[in-house]
């Protein structure tokens, strides 16, 4: 699985650092977000799914 992130449709809502901390950030500067990795590890992967969901902009999306 990888993991798209748009910063420039994102609205800092933080859904996705709340939902996989482990792969969401939010920058400190503009509160968009922030890939921690771009990989995502098979045991994480329903975690995504559902912050990808969980996304009011629509800024992630997965392949």
């Amino acid at each position: 699985m990888e993991i798209k992130a748009d910063t420039t449709v994102c609205i800092g809502a933080g859904m996705c650092a709340l939902t996989v901390p482990k792969v969401f950030d939010q920058s400190e500067d503009e509160g968009t977000v922030v890939l921690l990795q771009d990989d995502v590890p098979q045991e994480l992967e329903d975690a995504v799914r559902r912050a990808v969901t969980l996304c009011p902009s629509g800024a992630l999306s997965v392949s």
